[in-house]
C-alpha cells in the first residue's frame, strides 16, 4: 500500500511539473519584449535617435501555453506620437493567444524648429527654420525632421520661436488665387487641347477650382495640377 501511496505521489508531481513546462512564463514575455525594443532602439540609432525605454511590471502568476513557434512582438500603438505605446505580444501556435504589455519609450533626436516666430500666412523660408535635438515622440501630432519638406509651405496658425513645428502647423500654398489667368488642359487619354481660363477661388494643388473659360465664357470645375495649371477631362 505504502509503494503505491508513494508511486501515485510521483505521478502527481510528474503531472504538475509536466504542466509548468508547458506555459510561457512572465519571464519569457519580458524577455521577448525587450529583445524587441533592443531590436528598435538599434535600428532608430543607425538613423541619429536615441532610444531609451523601460517596460511595465508583468504579473509573475502568468501561466499561458507553450507557444510551440517564437513569439510575435509588435507595437500596437505608433512609437513616434506617444511616449506609451502598447506592446502585443502573442503566439501563433497550436494553442493560440495574446497579451498586453505596457512600455515606455523616448526617442530623441533632430526635429525643424522655428527659429523665430512664425505668422499666419507667412511662405516659409530656410532662414525661418533650424534644427534642434528634441523628445521626437513628446508630440501626438507627429514632427518634421526634414527642413526641406517645410519650405515653401504657408503657416496655418502662430507658431512661437523654438516651438517644434508639427505638420498641422503647415499647409500648401494657393497654387492658383482668384483672378488669376490660368492654363486650362482639357485632356482625354493622351490627347490634350489648351485654352485660357480666369480662376474664380484660390486653391492649392491637388484641390479643384472654379475657372472661366475666357474664350467660351462658361464655368468650369477644374483640378489644380501646378501653379497657375488646371485640368478638366474632355
Amino acid at each position: 500500500m505504502r509503494t503505491q501511496l508513494l508511486v501515485a505521489l510521483f505521478l502527481i508531481i510528474q503531472t504538475f511539473a509536466s504542466l509548468a513546462q508547458e506555459n510561457t512564463t512572465a519571464d519569457e514575455i519580458a524577455a521577448a519584449t525587450t529583445r524587441f525594443l533592443e531590436t528598435f532602439a538599434a535600428t532608430q540609432d543607425e538613423q541619429g535617435y536615441k532610444v531609451t525605454f523601460k517596460t511595465g511590471n508583468i504579473d509573475s502568476r502568468l501561466a499561458l501555453a507553450s507557444c510551440s513557434d517564437e513569439l510575435s512582438v509588435e507595437f500596437t500603438g505608433d512609437p513616434w506620437k506617444s511616449e506609451h505605446p502598447s506592446i502585443q505580444v502573442s503566439c501563433q501556435g497550436q494553442r493560440p493567444w495574446r497579451m498586453f504589455v505596457t512600455t515606455t519609450v523616448t526617442i530623441e533626436g533632430p526635429a525643424v524648429v522655428a527659429a523665430r516666430p512664425l505668422g499666419r500666412g507667412e511662405r516659409v523660408t530656410g532662414s525661418m527654420l533650424e534644427m534642434r535635438p528634441v523628445t521626437v515622440n513628446a508630440s501626438r501630432r507627429g514632427i518634421i525632421t526634414d527642413a526641406t519638406l517645410a519650405e515653401g509651405m504657408t503657416v496655418r496658425r502662430p507658431v512661437n520661436a523654438g516651438s517644434v513645428l508639427t505638420p498641422d502647423h503647415l499647409e500648401a500654398p494657393d497654387a492658383v488665387v482668384r483672378g488669376d489667368h490660368v492654363i486650362i488642359t482639357a485632356r482625354n487619354g493622351t490627347f490634350s487641347v489648351r485654352t485660357r481660363g480666369k480662376a474664380l477661388a484660390n486653391a492649392s494643388v491637388g484641390e479643384q477650382v472654379l475657372v472661366e473659360n475666357l474664350g467660351s465664357s462658361r464655368t468650369l470645375r477644374a483640378n489644380v495640377v501646378g501653379p497657375g495649371h488646371v485640368e478638366v477631362p474632355m
